[in-house]
């Protein structure tokens, strides 16, 4: 049962892998959480067989791809769809993201899942040109979809406003235009520059306190239309601190894949909800410690969800935007999917070191529901790098 894996020097080191997943509490499985509103942001499958180059149209297994939603609503987390996880502006476009926010919702409504769409501004290529009309414009284009089919809305950061506003006061026009046209309430996300580089400066000012002052003005403006916040800044203090000056009855979404346990866990002044690209891969542990801390044991929820983080801190380290990678790797030694093949080519977007490094972690944390399936699949991407067993 030894798999021999590569160190960065070319020496083999041993492994010896789980040869069972350690048994889950199912309690509750499926049923709504009480204490915390979670999502799970999630992945997209490439079709393996398609056509395709990695500037061409996103080919999508439809088939898996809903599948795996499925898996997800079976163990009570919401969807978060359509979203940086699932590739938006890293391979899909947005005629395919709106198909897929079309077919997830339509998926939901049969499942009786949660879902929440993301909404943003892909189809538009800012020029020197572009104007916020424009840019507000491929918004509401985005809206409308989410909102007839059914789902909530996402209002994403948009690299074309970044690229088009000249002052906050134009990133306080586009959004108040959007907050009061929506039809039920929305989450904003602050999407940081470690995620999506042509994001600095958003909420117009690379200053971290000036542009959180500006994005609580938006939300200040519109507190009825606002649901609640995602925050993906990777820092915790920041957070914290933000959540605690949101108006109340606004929620404060955590996208920290840092630091996710602490911020769910919260404090004598509050927590975050989630809204989590690494709970794609951890969707039944994350289930399962949230219904821990259902019953207000926040020790037990720590306990089952702090060894998860060197796991995600991994996926995540910087360039952090190519995290999708690891993500869809996991996927596929855990069976829910037939291939390691992404969206835009980027399987290839990290090394054979880190996807050893993952999968080592990921054993050790139990996530394969069949080790075996899990290490044969391993010893065969090992074998492709030339890997000798």
């Amino acid at each position: 049962m030894t798999l021999h894996l590569p160190n960065p020097d070319g020496t083999l080191r041993a492994h010896e892998p789980r040869t069972a997943p350690p048994a889950a509490s199912g309690g509750g499985r499926g049923s709504a959480f009480t204490s915390r509103t979670v999502f799970s942001a999630a992945h997209v499958v490439a079709d393996p067989y398609a056509d395709t180059t990695p500037d061409g149209p996103a080919a999508v297994d439809w088939d898996a791809t809903l599948a795996f939603r499925r898996h997800l609503w079976s163990h009570g987390l919401g969807v978060a769809e359509a979203m940086d996880t699932a590739q938006r502006g890293m391979g899909l476009d947005w005629p395919t993201a709106a198909e897929l926010i079309r077919r997830s919702a339509a998926e939901a409504r049969s499942a009786g899942g949660r879902i929440a769409c993301g909404v943003g501004t892909d189809q538009l290529t800012a020029t020197a040109t572009t104007t916020l009309a424009e840019v507000r414009t491929a918004y509401e284009e985005q809206l409308a979809v989410a909102e007839e089919s059914g789902a909530q809305a996402i209002l994403m950061a948009s690299r074309a406003l970044a690229a088009t506003a000249k002052t906050p006061d134009d990133y306080l026009e586009v959004y108040g235009h959007l907050l009061r046209q929506a039809a039920e309430p929305v989450i904003l996300h602050w999407l940081g520059p470690m995620f999506d580089p042509a994001l600095d400066g958003y909420w117009g000012s690379s200053d971290l306190d000036a542009a959180t002052d500006t994005f609580l003005e938006v939300i200040a403006a519109h507190p009825d239309k606002v649901d609640g916040i995602k925050v993906s800044l990777l820092d915790a203090r920041r957070e914290i601190d933000l959540r605690r000056r949101l108006p109340q009855g606004v929620r404060c979404y955590t996208g920290d894949d840092f630091n996710y346990p602490e911020l769910i866990a919260g404090d004598d002044q509050g927590f975050s909800h989630a809204l989590l690209g690494i709970f794609d891969p951890l969707g039944p542990l994350a289930a399962e410690a949230v219904r821990v801390l259902d019953t207000g044991d926040t020790d037990g929820f720590r306990a089952l969800l702090d060894p998860t983080v060197e796991l995600s801190r991994h996926l995540f380290r910087a360039p952090t935007r190519f995290y999708k990678t690891g993500v869809v790797f996991l996927a596929w030694l855990s069976g829910h999917q037939s291939h390691f093949t992404m969206v835009g080519g980027l399987q290839s977007a990290r090394s054979l070191p880190h996807l050893v490094r993952a999968y080592e972690l990921a054993d050790g944390l139990g996530l394969f529901p069949d080790p075996r399936l899990a290490q044969e699949r391993m010893r065969n991407l090992l074998s492709l790098y030339g890997v000798n067993q």
